[in-house]
């Protein structure tokens, strides 16, 4: 066993962890490693080079070899490992000690771990971590939430590895108390399930009705990348179009199955904004496609059954290409509205405290839904902190206005050519609904009321009512 006491302690050396491991030890901390899988423990000493790292290979072993009071981060599945993790632990840990759970955690699941913990004057944070294994390496974004006394303890490390927007701002901040941090990151996901929805529709629309190949497809998204849609997602876009099958003579995107997985989080912020009631259609529409692509054999059969528009017209390339990115645009906008309008709630609910400029400012780097866009989103909350939701926003109302001509006319063209876009559509049905004083829910009150007598409020009166509709027998 080394005598040295390290600074930092991670469990789970996969790739992600390893990576996270030598961008610490990059940035001058100390760092033990431990995994249940052995293999994961060579390799980390194997590729430590000169850095001050060091593995371990028992929980004993890894709980003597850091200082005190100690400081251990896990990067592990989410779920019932964690628990094991953190069981396993604490009989060998002391007050003052700190966990955080660096992985996608359920932040209910964090909240009950924080509470457990706290009966042993141990603290448990919920750290919401983005960028894949590239940002783990180089500087993700990273989204904590707990005690604040134990995120200053973890600040300067959490600064230094996190990555930086303009070389010099750390895209990390000190979100709010509790499971803050991954509810933060629960929403990040949702976000990021709607905006691959929506670059995924406008690919289809382009393909099927524009007619571009993989080469025209390529030099679309890598000039889009270069305007107002700059972002981590469309740069990736471009880059995939491009990317030979080393199987074949085909590109790769032409020979990746059309049936996409999930891992939950996505599905979590729905269900939470459900709960909260607050709506968030176009995430809740990208799960649902998600969904539909699993059913690939019956899809399959469904086209030869289910018919829909016959002879549909070519567009022409520039006019569609032009509409799309408009489309897009509104689009991208209204996803950050409803995460950003989920967030604002949980704060309340929860009692987070969220500074919904500072989260805005942390994604602007690292993460998976990093974009230019990020950067009007936080100065909109800096102006008009208080507004309800970032459409009402007077920047970002102008930016909408600027560009509604565009998915107006794009989904008149998917209906008339039958080719699905539910994300974006939904995009539009939330905007034209958010923006009419008016809505048809007077009837759906009369109707509760008819056959449930559920009462119904006036628009000229307070008071709760309930009528007799001349019921028929």
């Amino acid at each position: 066993m080394s005598e040295q006491k390290y600074d930092y302690g991670m469990i789970g050396l996969g790739t992600m962890g390893r990576n996270l491991v030598f961008n610490m030890a990059d940035h001058g901390f100390s760092v033990s490693g431990f995994d249940q899988d052995t293999r994961q423990v060579d390799n980390l000493e194997k590729e430590r080079g000169d850095r001050k790292v060091h593995g371990t290979r028992s929980p004993q072993e890894f709980v003597d070899s850091l200082k005190q009071p100690r400081v251990i981060m896990l990067l592990v599945p989410a779920g019932k490992i964690v628990d094991a993790v953190v069981n396993e632990l604490k009989p060998l840990l002391s007050p003052e000690d700190l966990i955080m759970d660096c992985g996608n955690s359920h932040y209910t699941d964090t909240d009950i771990r924080t509470a457990a913990l706290a009966k042993d004057n141990m603290h448990f944070m919920g750290v919401g971590v983005s960028g894949g294994e590239s940002g783990a390496r180089f500087g993700p974004s990273i989204m904590p939430g707990g005690n604040k006394s134990a995120y200053d303890r973890v600040a300067p490390m959490l600064e230094a590895v996190s990555a930086k927007v303009n070389n010099t701002e750390p895209c990390v901040a000190y979100l709010g108390t509790g499971s803050a941090g991954h509810y933060v990151k629960m929403v990040h996901n949702g976000i990021e399930y709607g905006l691959m929805q929506l670059i995924s529709e406008t690919y289809q629309l382009l393909k099927e009705t524009g007619g571009l190949n993989n080469d025209e497809l390529h030099e679309v998204f890598k000039t889009w990348n270069e305007g107002r849609l700059q972002s981590y997602l469309i740069s990736i876009t471009a880059d995939i179009f491009n990317q030979n099958d080393e199987l074949t003579n085909n590109r790769l995107i032409d020979m990746v199955l059309d049936s996409a997985g999930q891992k939950g989080t996505g599905a979590w912020t729905s269900e939470d904004a459900m709960a909260l009631q607050i709506p968030i259609p176009v995430i809740d529409a990208a799960v649902t496609a998600r969904n539909l692509s699993g059913l690939k054999e019956v899809r399959v059969v469904a086209q030869q059954k289910l018919k829909g528009p016959e002879g549909v017209s070519k567009t022409d390339k520039k006019e569609l290409i032009a509409l799309l990115e408009q489309a897009l645009y509104f689009a991208t906008i209204t996803i950050y509205s409803q995460g950003m309008a989920l967030l604002q709630r949980a704060s309340v609910e929860y009692k987070y405290g969220l500074n919904l400029s500072e989260v805005a400012k942390i994604w602007r780097g690292g993460c998976i839904i990093r974009a230019t866009l990020l950067e009007q989103i936080s100065a909109a909350y800096t102006q008009q902190p208080g507004i309800a939701n970032l459409m009402l926003s007077d920047a970002i109302a102008a930016e909408l206005a600027g560009s509604q001509t565009g998915i107006r006319k794009i989904a008149g063209l998917a209906a008339e050519a039958g080719v699905p876009m539910p994300a974006t559509m939904t995009a539009l049905a939330y905007y034209d609904t958010y923006r009419h004083a008016w809505l048809p829910a007077n009837l759906l009150q009369a109707q509760r009321d008819y056959f449930g007598a559920h009462t119904y409020k006036r628009n000229d009166r307070e008071g709760v009512f309930h009528s007799h509709w001349n019921q028929k027998a």
